[in-house]
C-alpha cells in the first residue's frame, strides 16, 4: 500500500510527490491525461517548445518558491511585454507611458496623470463592478479600447456583470517600463515546462491515462491518503451543483516563416475579433533552439475563450458570489474527507498563478509531512 496517491501530475501534485518521496514516503502519481505537467505541459515542435494549454510565464516575488523551483530547471530571462492590437492600433501592455502617448499624445507623466484623473472622475464611490473599477484605474478611453472587448471575450459576460477585483491584477505605470509583472523573479524554464515537471517527478511512480474518478474505489484502496487536484465538485459527483469555469480553445498553426508577429503575446482587444490573443511560442525562448540556432519556422496559437461544459478542460474558476457560495459548501464536505487533501486551482477552486500553486503545495507539505 502506498502512503500517498496523488491525483494529477501538474505542479501541485508534482511538488507534493517530490517532497513526500524525499521524506521516504511511498507515492503513486496518476493522471487522466497521457502526459505529465498538467496545464503547463509543453511539446517540442520543430525545435519550439509549444505551450499546449496556453502561455505560462513564471513570475514570483516569493524567494522560497523561486529557490525551490530553480532546482528543477534553469530559467531564462524572458520578460512578459504583451502588445494590444485594437483594430490595427498597437499599444503597450501593461498600461504605461508608451500606452498613454499612443492613446492621447501625452509626453510627460504629469500630462498622462492629468488625463487619467480627468477621465476616472466619472466614477464616484467604491467601484461596484469591473467596468467601474477599470475606469477608476485608467479612465474611459483605455477601458473602451483596451479592456472592455478583451475582458468580455475572456469571461463571456458584460463588464458590468463581473466583479471589480478581477481587474485589480492590471498594472498601471507612469514610466516607460514594459515589464507586465511586478515580480522580482521571472522567466521560462529552458527546454520547456514538461522537462521541469519530469525532474520533479524523477524517481516517483507515475501512471498516465488513468482516470481516478472512474476507478475511485480501487485506487483509494491502494493508498493510505489521497492528494486530489481535480475539480472539487467532480469529486463529489456534482451533488450540490456544478461550479462554473471558463475554458479555452486553441487553433495552432506551424508557419513556414521565421517571424509572425514579433512578440510572444498579442492581445486583440476589440470585440469583433473572435480570438482573445495570439501566442507566438518561439519568442518565449528568444526564437532559438537549445543550441542557440535561430529557428526558421514558427508556431502560433489563436486563443478562444468559452464557457466550460463537461468534457472541456476547466481553466479559470468563475469566482463570483454565486460560485463562491457553492464552493464553500463543497469545501465543508471536503473537510469531512479525513484521508483526502484537496489542492491546486481545481481542488481549491481559486485562480492561482504558478508560483501560488507551488507555495500552496509547499505549505501543504510543511503541515502534512512532518
Amino acid at each position: 500500500m502506498y502512503d500517498y496517491l496523488v491525483v494529477g501530475a501538474g505542479l501541485y501534485g508534482a511538488v507534493f510527490a517530490h517532497e513526500a518521496t524525499a521524506r521516504g514516503k511511498s507515492v503513486l502519481v496518476i493522471d487522466k491525461r497521457p502526459h505529465v505537467a498538467g496545464n503547463v505541459y509543453t511539446e517540442n515542435v520543430e525545435g519550439i517548445n509549444v505551450h499546449v494549454y496556453g502561455a505560462h510565464i513564471f513570475h514570483t516575488n516569493d524567494k522560497r518558491v523561486w529557490n525551490y523551483i530553480t532546482q528543477f530547471a534553469e530559467f531564462n530571462r524572458f520578460t512578459n511585454s504583451p502588445v494590444a492590437n485594437y483594430k490595427g492600433e498597437l499599444y503597450s501592455l501593461p498600461f504605461n507611458m508608451y500606452t498613454f502617448n499612443r492613446m492621447w499624445g501625452v509626453v510627460t507623466p504629469e500630462e498622462a496623470e492629468a488625463k487619467i484623473n480627468e477621465q476616472r472622475g466619472e466614477i464616484t464611490g467604491t467601484p461596484r463592478n469591473l467596468e467601474e473599477q477599470a475606469i477608476s484605474l485608467v479612465g474611459r478611453d483605455i477601458f473602451e479600447k483596451l479592456i472592455k472587448g478583451y475582458t468580455e471575450k475572456q469571461w463571456g459576460r458584460d463588464c458590468r456583470e463581473l466583479p471589480a477585483f478581477i481587474i485589480k491584477r492590471l498594472p498601471v505605470r507612469l514610466t516607460f517600463d514594459n515589464n507586465y509583472f511586478n515580480a522580482l523573479y521571472q522567466g521560462i524554464p529552458v527546454g520547456g515546462y514538461t522537462r521541469m515537471v519530469e525532474n520533479l517527478l524523477d524517481g516517483v511512480e507515475v501512471r498516465l491515462s488513468t482516470d481516478y474518478l472512474e476507478n475511485k474505489a480501487e485506487l483509494d484502496a491502494s493508498a493510505k491518503k489521497v492528494v486530489y487536484t481535480g475539480p472539487i465538485d467532480a469529486y463529489f459527483g456534482y451533488r450540490l451543483g456544478t461550479l462554473e469555469y471558463r475554458s479555452v480553445r486553441f487553433e495552432n498553426e506551424l508557419l513556414d516563416m521565421p517571424n509572425f508577429q514579433g512578440n510572444a503575446a498579442v492581445n486583440y482587444t476589440d470585440r469583433e475579433t473572435p480570438w482573445t490573443r495570439i501566442i507566438e511560442h518561439k519568442w518565449f525562448e528568444f526564437g532559438r533552439d537549445a543550441e542557440g540556432n535561430e529557428l526558421p519556422k514558427t508556431v502560433i496559437s489563436r486563443e478562444y475563450s468559452s464557457e466550460w461544459k463537461p468534457g472541456d478542460e476547466p481553466y479559470y474558476p468563475v469566482n463570483d458570489e454565486k460560485n463562491g457560495r457553492l464552493y464553500e459548501q463543497y469545501r465543508q464536505l471536503a473537510e469531512k474527507e479525513r484521508n483526502v487533501i484537496f489542492g491546486g486551482r481545481l481542488g481549491q477552486y481559486r485562480y492561482f498563478d504558478m508560483d501560488q500553486v507551488i507555495a500552496e503545495a509547499l505549505r501543504c507539505c510543511d503541515s502534512e509531512l512532518k
